[in-house]
């Protein structure tokens, strides 16, 4: 197996592998995001993202933090300890960057996810798989 395969195969693997008895750390966010470009098999360093949450008056969102994935593709400290409550919230990928410093064209210039909480005592982990044409979600653990 050449090395570029060897390091995309143990990437993924580290991605998707269980840890038994992996819980939420003190001091760790209960929100986290990773990103995987499918496309390319690794994960996707530097895609700018937000998150927001819906407020009740006036239905307006409300942005509550700006980040980056980093070079795991992942987005660590979204939300602080204690700062989730039970709501509406939605995590907006700037894809279209993404692609562009990539030299890709791409069909989706943003990815919205919006999803509820409705216990902020448990971890909630919102996956993202992209390639420059589909992208696919779910709640992960």
């Amino acid at each position: 197996m050449s090395s570029g395969a060897a390091q995309r195969l143990q990437t993924l693997q580290r991605h998707v592998g269980f840890q038994e008895g992996r819980g939420m750390e003190p001091g760790s966010s209960p929100l986290t995001t990773h990103v995987l470009d499918t496309a390319s098999g690794l994960p996707a360093q530097g895609l700018y993202l937000r998150l927001s949450r819906l407020e009740d008056c006036g239905q307006q969102w409300t942005e509550l933090k700006k980040s980056c994935t980093d070079r795991d593709g992942r987005c660590p400290g979204l939300l602080p300890p204690g700062q989730m409550k039970a709501g509406t919230y939605k995590l907006s990928f700037d894809t279209e960057g993404y692609w562009q410093k990539r030299g890709q064209e791409s069909f989706y210039p943003y990815v919205e996810v919006v999803f509820t909480i409705t216990n902020e005592t448990h971890k909630f982990h919102v996956p993202l798989l992209l390639s420059p044409w589909s992208y696919t979600t779910y709640r992960g653990s």
